[in-house]
């Protein structure tokens, strides 16, 4: 899986090639509304386990990674009107910068996405639009709902810009942490796993995607040869439900992963938990890195991304927040509303 030459054309995109300039350019345009999301300690780890590091994107603005792939893509389209289709933290993502902007928001929802979530969509602006099914079938509303209403479309994952701002965070830990052996990354859309593969393309890491079990779109398509879709499935992890691999992050993954990994629930419930009891509130996705570089139990140094911690407790906070500021008309404050609510957090 390990590349010779780059990341090279994608399907469907033959003109769209990414690379290192492409992160730095990101980083720049991004950093006034990301912060830099520092390493924590890890678990302790067993004899024959990982010396681990957690990159903490659970206290990024927004509450996930997600904010760096969005700002990037609305900010360097500067579109007035924005459609997408989330699960739920891009959406966030979207909408608080939305708000920031002034920028018109609709998120289209797949069935069974999270109702904390959405309500915390809806409570920063935005308009929400439910489609029955699964990801696939979000995803095809979105751009149709985008090409009627002349709105950008800034998917999740499946976007050069999204995948260029994802790829920050990789740039950001190997830099903090030079001597990583390997990096584990929850793995959904993709966009993370494609943004950290540019960020170690040309270094001696291994780059390891971690997926649920219940849905290994990448694993089995690069058996395949070819993108695959699966159907709909309700994992834990209700971030990474993506059913098929996107066009853009799909030939980057297959040129420079170096193993992918499926996790159970249980296992990512366990990972939830052992991060809460040190500190770290992340929701379930966020802690799927976690769970694969304990069932890879490598001895090496290694980073898990947490990927994200907008839990309910969490989102029910920003809802909270957000209901008070608008009941002052003359207040400026709710463009800096934060959905890290947990100050305990920013001090682990």
């Amino acid at each position: 899986m390990r590349p010779t030459t780059g990341a090279g054309p994608s399907p469907g995109n033959p003109d769209v090639r990414l690379g290192a300039a492409d992160l730095r350019t990101a980083a720049v345009r991004i950093a006034p509304h990301v912060v830099r999301t520092p390493l924590l300690p890890g678990p302790a780890p067993a004899a024959s386990g990982p010396d681990l590091l957690l990159k903490a994107e659970h206290l990024q603005l927004g509450g996930s990674f997600k904010m760096r792939g969005a700002a990037n893509a609305v900010l360097a389209l500067g579109a007035e009107q924005v459609v997408t289709g989330s699960s739920g933290n891009h959406a966030i993502a979207l909408a608080r910068l939305a708000r920031c902007l002034g920028i018109r928001l609709t998120v289209v929802l797949a069935a069974g996405a999270a109702p904390a979530k959405a309500a915390a969509v809806r409570a920063l602006g935005a308009e929400t639009v439910q489609v029955g099914g699964g990801v696939a079938e979000r995803e095809e509303r979105a751009r149709r709902l985008a090409a009627e209403r002349n709105a950008v479309l800034v998917p999740s994952s499946d976007h050069p810009l999204v995948v260029a701002g994802q790829g920050t965070v990789g740039t950001e830990l190997l830099a903090d942490a030079p001597d990583t052996q390997t990096v584990y990354v929850p793995t959904g859309g993709g966009g993370l796993l494609a943004g950290v593969c540019l960020a170690a393309r040309d270094l001696p890491v291994r780059v390891v995607g971690v997926e649920p079990s219940l849905t290994p779109r990448y694993a089995r398509s690069l058996a395949a040869g070819r993108p695959l879709q699966l159907p709909p499935c309700s994992t834990v992890a209700d971030g990474l439900r993506g059913q098929r691999p996107g066009a853009v992050p799909y030939p980057i993954i297959r040129d420079r992963v170096d193993d992918l990994i499926a996790v159970g629930d249980a296992e990512i419930l366990a990972a939830t938990a052992l991060l809460r009891r040190y500190g770290v509130d992340a929701e379930p996705s966020g802690a799927v890195a976690l769970a694969g570089a304990l069932r890879a139990g490598r001895r090496e140094r290694a980073v898990a991304i947490v990927s994200g911690g907008n839990t309910p407790g969490r989102l029910h906070a920003l809802h909270r927040t957000l209901t008070h500021t608008q009941t002052d008309s003359d207040s400026d404050t709710d463009s800096h509303v934060d959905t890290n609510t947990n100050t305990k957090e920013h001090t682990s």
